[in-house]
């Protein structure tokens, strides 16, 4: 199937630009640089409105098409935040910013939604209104769910929104999604075991911390193997543990943390309680005590069953009904987009970026064929919700 008309002329600009942002990435809500250039460049298509500062940095544009729809209109949303990690891809635009880059691929999905906007602002093919939605703080900031305290859908009232995401091994020119629960839940524990340090030869004197966070790691892991239904999925991991500065003192306090993930919101619930039970009791047991403390970052990412079959058609449009996956196994990874499909319908799907490296990794780069592609969607999925009527 062809690219979008609208698209191809734009394809060596849109490429310079995520190039461009590729060399200069920034993190978390710090993007004064970035939101810059994108609103710039939003401007520059020719979109009617473009808003700054919204969740601290966040961009939207507003392009209203032919008619005003009676009122309708859908969210199309692209992440810009990059990520912590060193570049060592050698690519002539890696990044100039040490110890950062776009190691997940945000570049390329800003470059995909700019894309759309010149193709719909040049166009106006639809009818009603597209808000174009570029968020800061993916990467652990929920800078989603930012920018709908900030007032997102109060301001940019939306019937349905959409985000898309690249997948490495995916092959280019494909996509893939599910209905239902699509991605975990990201939530993260820590846990203080209180004791009575002393002489370590003198183990007898004390409340030794250690064996108690022993037995606690072994068992956390019991939630989901005997608390959690076996057909549903969870994930425990203790990835930190802090304790003693000396080879012959017990410390009077041991400090664990780690990650709960979950694919369903009642499971989430049930993890959640069970570890605050085991930590408490196992301290008690062993005569130390344990304090709990568990914080809930990203929901579980539910797809709208009716708003992904509209994002499977809009793909199908653009590459064929053989290109389109519809049941892509639900992983475990998190994404903040999940805040916006609680606020309102609609559905995430992934796009191919072919062999590359894995997101997060310091040689991934996202695939500049995949962006003519991912804009071909966006145009599609517009038209397809806000078809022009007769």
């Amino acid at each position: 199937m062809p690219i979008d008309s609208a698209v191809t002329p734009h394809l060596p600009e849109l490429v310079r630009f995520r190039h461009e942002m590729h060399q200069h990435p920034e993190l978390m809500y710090d993007l004064p640089e970035t939101s810059k250039r994108v609103a710039a460049a939003l401007r520059a298509a020719g979109a009617d409105e473009v808003h700054e500062g919204l969740g601290k940095t966040g961009v939207v544009a507003v392009i209203r098409g032919k008619k005003n729809g009676a009122g309708r209109s859908i969210g199309l949303r692209a992440d810009m935040d990059a990520l912590p990690v060193r570049e060592i891809t050698g690519k002539p635009y890696a990044s100039k910013n040490e110890g950062r880059m776009h190691a997940c691929g945000h570049d390329g999905h800003t470059t995909m939604l700019l894309g759309a906007a010149m193709g719909l602002a040049d166009t106006r093919d639809f009818d009603g209104t597209v808000n174009l939605i570029f968020q800061p703080a993916e990467e652990g900031g929920a800078g989603a769910d930012a920018m709908i305290q900030d007032g997102l859908f109060k301001r940019f009232p939306v019937n349905e929104v959409y985000g898309m995401h690249n997948r490495p091994g995916l092959p280019l020119g494909q996509f893939a999604l599910r209905p239902g629960s699509m991605m975990a839940s990201a939530d993260t524990f820590t846990i203080e075991l209180d004791g009575v340090g002393g002489h370590a030869a003198q183990p007898h004197t004390t409340t030794d911390t250690m064996p108690v966070m022993a037995a606690l790691i072994q068992a956390l892991q019991t939630i989901v193997a005997r608390n959690v239904d076996p057909i549903q999925s969870a994930v425990v991991s203790v990835t930190m543990v802090h304790g003693g500065d000396a080879f012959n003192v017990i410390p009077p306090v041991v400090k664990l943390c780690g990650t709960v993930r979950t694919l369903d919101e009642s499971v989430r619930d049930l993890v959640e309680a069970r570890l605050h039970t085991l930590a408490g009791g196992i301290a008690s047991a062993f005569g130390a005590k344990a304090r709990v403390a568990y914080h809930r970052s990203y929901p579980v990412l539910v797809n709208h069953a009716e708003n992904t079959e509209f994002a499977a058609r809009a793909a199908e449009a653009v590459v064929g009904a053989g290109q389109v996956d519809r049941n892509l196994p639900p992983t475990m990874g998190s994404e903040d987009f999940a805040f916006m499909l609680k606020a309102v319908p609609g559905a995430y799907i992934n796009i191919g970026n072919g062999d590359s490296a894995g997101i997060h990794h310091p040689d991934y780069d996202f695939n500049d064929e995949a962006i003519a592609w991912g804009a071909s969607y966006w145009m599609s999925l517009a038209r397809g919700r806000l078809p022009l009527k007769a």
